[in-house]
């Protein structure tokens, strides 16, 4: 486990799922907290959880998808932590299921405006603040293995999830010479709210768990470790590059 004492990441929809699992991994490495996502709730469970291991959590509402939320709320982040090593960009909305044939423009730019504008968004400010501060950071963006392989009536969601590799990719290029380090972290089929109505599904878990070689969809806990990895600095060498975390999904 890494040391990542007196620093502080931001994790955008990090008050369950996997976001939570990330913010709990770096938290148990000694990170500050700032959860950024939009039910105060959840908000609010989420940092008595992060509390309970021992380091400074705080919550903000914001819409990923609104750039004045996401500057507005990255100036009371920095006020509050005075500082950000990373934040990683995880917010994001389910595909609409819509056949391709029906799929209307504004069902497509609502799976666009969270899953990719938010994240270009989130990055861009936070390359921002990690620049001016002259120390170097770390920048991570959820995709998925929609990014990798497709399906029928996911069009939107896995265009957007494409997109935030190739961004990456970019970005990594783009930053290096300030020492901020960018990547992808593509989770497999995972028990969050966001996946419950596929989970719920018996035949559609069936068949995902016979194509996951581990024959099981994850946890959230299990992304606690590639949370504290990806935002471990001696990582420094660590770079545009694709995490999957899919249990063999993308292989097999």
């Amino acid at each position: 486990m890494p040391d990542l004492s007196g620093r502080v990441f931001i994790v955008t929809g990090g008050n369950g799922g996997i976001g939570l699992g990330m913010a709990e991994g770096i938290a148990a490495a000694g990170g500050s907290i700032a959860v950024w996502a939009r039910n105060e709730t959840k908000n609010a469970n989420a940092i008595e959880t992060l509390e309970k291991l021992g380091v400074s959590a705080k919550a903000y509402v914001c819409d990923v998808s609104s750039e004045s939320m996401v500057l507005e709320t990255m100036a009371e982040t920095v006020t509050d932590f005075g500082r950000i090593d990373g934040l990683f960009a995880n917010a994001g909305r389910p595909g609409t299921g819509t056949p391709f044939l029906d799929l209307t423009l504004e069902e497509w730019q609502k799976v666009m405006a969270v899953n990719l504008d938010g994240v270009f968004l989130c990055l861009r400010e936070a390359a921002k603040q990690i620049i001016s501060q002259g120390s170097g950071g770390s920048l991570v963006a959820v995709s998925s293995t929609s990014a990798v392989h497709g399906a029928a009536g996911n069009e939107a969601y896995g265009t957007a999830k494409t997109g935030v590799t190739g961004l990456v990719r970019a970005l990594a290029v783009a930053l290096a010479k300030h020492q901020i380090r960018v990547n992808a972290l593509l989770p497999g089929w995972t028990v969050t709210e966001l996946a419950e109505p596929a989970f719920k599904n018996d035949r559609f878990r069936d068949i995902t768990t016979k194509r996951t070689p581990v024959r099981r969809w994850a946890d959230p806990s299990e992304f606690r470790e590639v949370g504290a990895f990806l935002a471990d600095p001696t990582q420094t060498f660590h770079t545009g590059q694709q995490v999957c975390l899919d249990g063999g999904y993308t292989i097999f």
